[in-house]
């Protein structure tokens, strides 16, 4: 478990220094990715959604308001949840905007095509 532990927070750590940025966008993959580190844990080993994933899932649907910021969140989240490979639990991640209480506007998945993100 300890392994996992620090494979996710290695790749958070890549993902915030090398993450993509796009042009018109405000938002960068390393804004995401704090937001959302919280949440870590709880996609890889389960246990209990902890409060603070909720908190920066709320603050991350907050700033994302333009289609090019909505756009980039979903291309940093893609991102994030390729790198966590075979650790990461699909359906714990595309249940947390629902288990926050949160409105997201594409599915969280390594699926989505975030082009289409309006």
């Amino acid at each position: 478990m300890a392994g996992v532990m620090k494979l996710a927070c290695l790749v958070l750590a890549c993902m915030i220094v090398a993450g993509p940025i796009t042009a018109n966008a405000a938002l960068t993959c390393g804004t995401v990715n704090s937001n959302v580190a919280p949440c870590i844990g709880y996609i890889t080993q389960g246990g209990p959604l902890p409060g603070a994933c909720c908190t920066g899932v709320s603050k991350l649907n907050s700033m994302a308001r333009t289609t090019p910021d909505r756009q980039q969140a979903c291309r940093c989240l893609e991102t994030a949840a390729r790198a966590l490979g075979p650790n990461l639990n699909a359906g714990r991640a595309a249940g947390i905007p629902k288990a926050c209480g949160v409105s997201v506007p594409f599915p969280i998945s390594t699926n989505t095509n975030c082009n289409n993100v309006k």
